[in-house]
Formats: C-alpha cells, structure tokens, sequence
C-alpha cells in the first residue's frame, strides 16, 4: 500500500467527514491519521494520511471528488 497526505475542504457539518471516510474505504483506502485544521464560514479543513492499494491515487480522488462540496486541496506522497 502507498501512503498519500491529502488536505481536504468540506462542509462544515454532521456527516461530512463520516461521507469521506466511506468513500476511502470504498476506494479500498485506509485513514491512518486525520488532523482538523480549521473550520470558518462553513467549511472545515482537514489533513490526512491516507494508505491505498497500488501507487495511483487517481482512483481514490475520483471517488472523493464524487462527494458534493468536497474539495481536494492537495496530494502528496507522505514519507
């Protein structure tokens, strides 16, 4: 599994970070940390470190990009 740090923008509200997290999982990802970095006027960011299978996270940010509201500020190979 390769290992990617993600910054996402999303709405600010229940369920939100509940949709992403399945979306990963049905992306056949796991989240192996997740750090809330803010939240103002009605969105929150947040980093993670998300592992997948192979080394293409094209699959994982098509799904993610399938959730309304959802953003993907950033991806990177973590370290």
């Amino acid at each position: 599994m390769a290992l990617f740090k993600i910054q996402i923008s999303l709405p600010d509200r229940p369920g939100s970070l509940g949709a992403v997290a399945s979306a990963i999982g049905f992306a056949g990802g796991d989240i192996r940390s997740l750090v809330v970095l803010r939240s103002e006027e009605g969105r929150g960011v947040d980093d993670m470190t998300v592992a997948i299978p192979g080394s293409d996270p094209t699959d994982l940010l098509e799904v993610l990009g399938h959730i309304g509201g959802v953003e993907v500020v950033s991806i990177s190979p973590a370290e």
